[in-house]
């Protein structure tokens, strides 16, 4: 039995490099000691994604096709970061070049003037390119940001507001005419969310539902929606929100009655860890999925220099998501200019890939490597195993990928080294992991 360690130090900058070690027999030892059970499985890894928003579009056009084939190629390749799923909005959100909606006159009650151009003029090239370079259709997960300004309560598309009641069925509608122009172009739409970000009152498109409203439009409006257009077979998550009060919301909603309509639930991790409330909805509502939806790291809040601390902070959120019951992870924009942008609010967000559209330049930021290191190496099947670990310094996960090999993915965001003693089978080995690193390991 072997492992082959890939390894990502640096705090200014990045050193990759690779170790093979052999393992050997368990000698008794007790301290450093990481423990890996590939028995004792879990959840199944549906895939890793990002969004493709009108702003990722646009930058994507000002690149030249040597840029956007590197581009593609690292994301959607199989033998680099394989990239399975992808979000969309379905309008426009913060990330937009601009303020749109499909349909803007309030007496189109038949949806004839529903226009999907905004959508086609930046968003369709960028996922048509995508399908390309990874060879197959890509599942798609569709969000809205705000119906339309007639439809809401402040009449506008910004600053939250609610749908009104009596535009829930034709908003119903609505949603139901975006997944089927999608289909009708050739596309595969997996999944949806209701509402993205549902409490959070925002400068940029938003809409603010209760737990009673999300549950209403859902049962009586959405879910016979999807039904009377054979779009049953579409997953609805609800939330789509930050996770410290994701079993609030799941309780609230999840009932006898609209529990074969809710597929699982979405979250954000803007609010923090909170990791045991995927462990609560687990335990109530072991059926449902749980897929992080949405993750950056925003310029308003994080040094765009100080990448290392930011990108471990994004591996420490994604290790403890897939520890505690994660299956399926959606990064935000998966490209954007070197503002941040743009962006039709200035809530600039930093991303793997950052343009430099003065300088024409294709920029790689830290983050970058270190989604490498889980999505190059644990597989769409994969299903988590258990482990044990010595010290709280060191974040953790293992997963068995379908073909039975075993990967160990390792984070260090301290300022010392520290050894780590492997043990599976009986047999051991050791390494040690660099300070500011994340180490990938395989095990045959």
């Amino acid at each position: 039995m072997e492992i082959k360690l890939f390894q990502s130090a640096g705090k200014e900058t990045l050193i990759r490099s690779e170790l093979s070690k052999n393992f050997t027999e368990d000698t008794g030892i007790e301290n450093e000691v990481i423990n890996l059970y590939p028995s004792m499985e879990y959840q199944t890894l549906e895939g890793f994604g990002g969004a493709i928003t009108d702003a990722s579009g646009y930058v994507f056009a000002q690149m030249n096709e040597e840029q956007k084939n590197n581009m593609l190629s690292m994301y959607f390749e199989e033998q680099n970061m394989n990239y399975q799923i992808v979000r969309i909005p379905m309008d426009s959100c913060d990330f937009s070049t601009h303020l749109y909606s499909a349909v803007e006159e309030e007496e189109d009650v038949e949806l004839n003037t529903f226009s999907f151009a905004d959508t086609q003029r930046y968003i369709i090239p960028l996922l048509d390119a995508a399908q390309k370079k990874a060879g197959k259709k890509l599942k798609i997960m569709l969000s809205a940001w705000s119906p339309p300004a007639f439809m809401k309560t402040n009449q506008e598309r910004k600053n939250g507001g609610s749908l009104k009641p009596k535009y829930r069925q034709m908003w119903a509608e609505y949603l139901c005419k975006y997944i089927e122009t999608f289909q009708k172009n050739g596309y595969v739409v997996a999944r949806m969310t209701i509402q993205n970000e549902p409490k959070a009152v925002q400068t940029w498109d938003s809409c603010v539902y209760s737990s009673e409203e999300e549950k209403i439009f859902l049962k009586d409006f959405l879910y016979p929606t999807l039904k009377k257009h054979g779009m049953a077979d579409v997953e609805v998550f609800i939330w789509d929100h930050n996770k410290e009060r994701l079993f609030e919301r799941a309780d609230e909603i999840i009932d006898d009655e609209t529990d074969s309509m809710v597929t699982g639930l979405a979250f954000h991790w803007y609010s923090g860890d909170h990791f045991e409330a995927l462990d609560l909805v687990r335990e109530k509502f072991p059926d449902k999925k749980l897929i992080l939806s949405e993750s950056c790291l925003e310029f308003s809040k994080f040094d765009p220099a100080t990448e290392s601390f930011n990108a471990a902070r994004l591996a420490h959120d994604m290790i403890g998501n897939l520890n505690h019951g994660m299956h399926a992870f959606y990064d935000w924009n998966i490209l954007l200019n070197t503002q941040g942008g743009p962006n039709h609010v200035n809530n600039y967000c930093d991303a793997p890939y950052l343009f430099d559209e003065n300088k024409k330049e294709l920029i790689t930021r830290m983050s970058l490597s270190y989604y490498w290191h889980f999505t190059h190496f644990i597989k769409p099947g994969a299903k988590k195993i258990a482990y044990t670990k010595y010290t709280s310094q060191l974040d953790i996960t293992a997963w068995k990928n379908p073909d039975g090999n075993i990967v160990i993915i390792v984070l260090n965001a301290t300022k010392t080294p520290l050894p780590c003693i492997l043990r599976l089978n009986g047999k051991i080995t050791e390494f040690t992991i660099s300070e500011h690193a994340i180490a990938s390991g395989i095990i045959h």
